[in-house]
C-alpha cells in the first residue's frame, strides 16, 4: 500500500563557490561557508519539530552539512547518488567571465527550447540527470516514510521537481531557488504530487 507523504525539499546552504559565482556540480565537493552553516542552523531551529522520519541527501558534503543538525540529533539518513548535482563538465570550477557566462547561458537556453538531451561538454544532459533521479524517486516514493526531508542542489532540484510534479523538463527553470530555500510537496497515494510551498526562505529572515 502506498503511503501519503509530505516532502520537504531544500537546496544546500551557501558555499564560497556560490558566493563567488563559480559553477559547482557533481565533481566539486565543496563545504558550506559560515553563512551556509548559519542557514543550516536556522532551518533546523524552524523545522526541528516537524518529526521527519527520514532524511535523504546527495553524496556531496554540502548537502550533508546542510542537514547536519538533524543528523546529529539522531534522524535516519540516507545518501543517494541519484540526488547528486548535474555534472557541469567543462563549466565546473570555472571563474565567471563574460565569455564563460555566455557559453553557460547558451546551453541553458538550448534546454529551455526543448533540447534536454543535449549534454554539457564533458558532463551530463538534463535528461541523463532526470533518468538517474527517477531511480532515487522510486526508492523514496515506495518507502514507508511519511515525513521526508530531502537536501540536494539547484539544477538537480529543478529537474527533481519537474519529475515529481509531472512538468516537462524543458520548463524546469520555472522552479526558482536560493541557498537553503524550501519547497514543500504533498503526495497522496499514487496520485501526482501537489506543490504546497515554493522557494520559501522565511526561516532565514534573521540573516538580513
Amino acid at each position: 500500500m502506498t503511503t501519503n507523504k509530505t516532502i520537504y525539499l531544500i537546496r544546500h546552504g551557501q558555499t564560497d563557490y556560490n558566493l563567488k559565482g563559480i559553477v559547482q556540480g557533481s565533481g566539486i565537493d565543496s563545504d558550506l561557508n559560515e553563512t551556509g552553516k548559519k542557514q543550516a542552523q536556522l532551518f533546523y531551529e524552524t523545522y526541528q519539530n516537524v518529526g521527519f522520519d527520514h532524511i535523504y541527501t546527495s553524496q556531496l558534503k554540502r548537502t550533508h552539512q546542510s542537514v547536519a543538525p538533524f543528523i546529529n540529533n539522531g534522524h535516519n539518513w540516507s545518501q543517494l547518488e541519484a540526488l547528486n548535482e548535474i555534472n557541469w563538465g567543462v563549466f565546473e570550477g570555472l571563474e565567471s567571465t563574460p565569455k564563460s557566462r555566455k557559453a553557460f547561458m547558451d546551453v541553458v537556453e538550448s534546454w529551455r527550447n526543448g533540447h534536454v538531451d543535449q549534454p554539457i561538454e564533458g558532463g551530463e544532459s538534463p535528461l541523463e540527470m532526470y533518468q538517474r533521479q527517477q531511480q532515487g524517486w522510486d526508492e523514496i516514493a515506495q518507502s514507508s516514510h511519511t515525513k521526508i526531508l530531502i537536501c540536494m542542489h539547484g539544477r538537480a532540484m529543478r529537474s527533481f521537481l519537474s519529475l515529481i510534479l509531472g512538468t516537462h523538463l524543458s520548463q524546469m527553470d520555472q522552479y526558482p531557488h536560493t541557498n537553503l530555500c524550501l519547497y514543500q510537496v504533498e503526495k497522496n497515494g499514487e496520485s501526482t504530487c501537489k506543490l504546497i510551498v515554493e522557494n520559501d526562505v522565511n526561516h532565514l529572515a534573521s540573516l538580513g
